[in-house]
């Protein structure tokens, strides 16, 4: 069954986390996390911060490794499911951590494009480690997307609406997160940028409610179901196969950096 707008969506431009939605639409964002868990490599006895932990999925697999660690959202509703699985989840957005050389690591999966302005989550995460600690994450990387932004920056702009202002990501390529690493004071020993086509569950209407609401929500209510059914014409022909089953065009750009 696909989401559907109702009173308990937000006004335009702002993106809610409601825990249910997540893991039935976007269940696969924890699943892709895991290879990034190997390039974390978390050991017994580390204290760990999970920067943009949602409801703690794969905050739980760091934790079986013997790790100590801290879960942190900017969403009330995510850092309640997350302390719902046994998680010290704090309620703390990524721009304004107040930690100070506590953590062995700091992880990050598929939150940090969320996280705006980059430079302080950057800063606030070099302060966040211990001297020799490292920071280890993937994120949207240049070309995330590119489809279906493309789709609903045209859609937008045919009702005089500016997607511009709406837009919530940093979407980042090697040269540009590898400088901003750099001037935040860590060193970068690997970042790599990769296409990762995915399959998602549902149609690209679930995926829309649950990560483009903000969007959605800029369009009149009257004209909402006009608006969403112009994206899918619109973008069936790149991301929907002959047997209907859509996948999106994720890009993603995958890091490890060292606050010597």
């Amino acid at each position: 069954m696909a989401v559907t707008a109702s009173k308990d969506y937000p006004a335009a431009g702002v993106q809610t986390w409601n825990p249910e939605r997540y893991a039935r639409w976007a269940g696969f964002v924890p699943e892709f996390g895991v290879a990034v868990l190997g390039l974390l490599a978390p050991r017994a006895g580390e204290k760990i911060l999970d920067l943009g932990c949602g409801d703690g999925s794969l905050t739980e697999r760091i934790i079986d490794s013997g790790a100590s660690v801290v879960g942190v959202d900017a969403s009330a509703e995510q850092v309640a499911a997350a302390k719902g699985r046994g998680v010290d989840a704090r309620v703390v957005e990524g721009q304004s951590l107040d930690f100070r050389q506590e953590f062995d690591a700091v992880f990050s999966n598929a939150a940090l494009h969320w996280m705006r302005p980059p430079d302080r989550v950057a800063a606030g995460v070099w302060r966040a480690l211990k001297p020799g600690g490292r920071f280890v994450g993937e994120l949207g990387g240049k070309g995330n997307i590119e489809t279906i932004t493309g789709a609903l920056t045209e859609g937008l702009e045919r009702r005089g609406i500016d997607a511009a202002a709406l837009t919530p990501w940093y979407f980042p390529g090697v040269e540009e997160f590898t400088a901003l690493l750099q001037g935040a004071g860590f060193r970068v020993p690997k970042m790599e940028l990769f296409p990762r086509p995915t399959h998602i569950p549902g149609g690209i209407e679930d995926w829309l409610w649950t990560f483009c609401e903000g969007f959605l929500m800029a369009v009149p209510d009257g004209g909402r179901r006009a608006f969403i059914a112009e994206l899918e014409d619109a973008l069936a022909p790149e991301l929907a196969d002959g047997r209907g089953r859509w996948s999106v065009d994720y890009v993603r750009l995958r890091f490890h950096a060292v606050r010597d």
